[in-house]
């Protein structure tokens, strides 16, 4: 891939880079690092590290550091450049800006005031994972990362339980366990895959059911970035009554709150409503 110099518009234009392979970006990113008058990076190092694969010159430039802890010192000489006609670039650290990234308060103020704001598409996990799980994507959800607490994880898992859609989330892997268990007892064991590493050497798809995952995860911890997609809720058939019937016995055994998630989770029920069968049950028995 050869960048060519080309006359850019004053603007703000938003460059998807590689969330692996370098060879992954498109030309017309290339031709935007290539030609902006001013570049701004979440990383500044990555982005010069991609520049120098593929060719690019920094020149006499100017490349500035943008991200979550300086946007707000940052974004006032960005906004100057745009005053000032130049037409400025600003590329994630991997993948899409403002996809998990940065760059959503610089697009806002840019656009309020007036300024041409445009991307160059390009890679981004999630379409990635997608791709590679072997689930339905006509309908999903990027819900991002989950709480890293036990019990916001499951509460942030929870709200999704009903959502009819395919639901994606990036984990970290230290905690990819503990994220997969939750989910299993919040949505049931429902068809999943763990993506790990995508376009890089090392990428591996893990399928299954989340408690099949979740056995390998503990068998063989994964390494690396991670994407994870679980398939929406299907239409599941259960008899009350033998809801009832294991809603009494988990009940001989537990409190309703932890009678109602076990039998919830087994069939991928809400687990409000299984907690309103459990008080009725335990009314009555009074």
């Amino acid at each position: 891939m050869n960048a060519k110099t080309v006359n850019l518009a004053a603007g703000l234009y938003f460059v998807a880079t590689p969330i692996g392979t370098a060879r992954d970006i498109t030309l017309r990113a290339l031709d935007i690092l290539a030609s902006a008058d001013v570049l701004a990076a979440e990383d500044t190092r990555s982005l010069r590290r991609l520049m120098d694969i593929h060719g690019i010159a920094l020149g006499e430039r100017r490349l500035l550091s943008y991200h979550d802890h300086n946007g707000g010192r940052t974004r006032p000489k960005l906004m100057q450049y745009l005053a000032e006609g130049c037409s400025v670039a600003y590329a994630s650290e991997a993948g899409t800006p403002m996809i998990a990234d940065p760059g959503y308060d610089l697009s806002k103020e840019a656009a309020a005031e007036g300024y041409l704001v445009t991307s160059a598409p390009g890679p981004t996990a999630i379409a990635t994972a997608l791709t590679l799980a072997g689930l339905p994507t006509d309908k999903f959800l990027f819900a991002g990362f989950l709480p890293s607490t036990k019990n916001a994880r499951i509460s942030a898992i929870e709200a999704l339980k009903e959502v009819p859609a395919t639901l994606v989330f990036y984990e970290s892997p230290k905690r990819v366990g503990a994220m997969l268990k939750d989910a299993q007892g919040v949505l049931g064991d429902r068809p999943a895959a763990m993506c790990r590493e995508l376009t890089k050497k090392f990428e591996e798809i893990r399928r299954g059911t989340l408690s099949e995952i979740l056995t390998s995860v503990k068998e063989a911890p994964p390494k690396g970035e991670i994407v994870v997609v679980i398939d929406r809720a299907g239409k599941v058939s259960v008899n009350t009554s033998d809801i009832e019937a294991e809603l009494r016995e988990a009940l001989t055994r537990m409190t309703v709150k932890d009678a109602s998630e076990l039998v919830a989770g087994a069939h991928g029920m809400a687990r409000r409503k299984v907690y309103q069968m459990a008080l009725g049950l335990d009314r009555s028995d009074e």
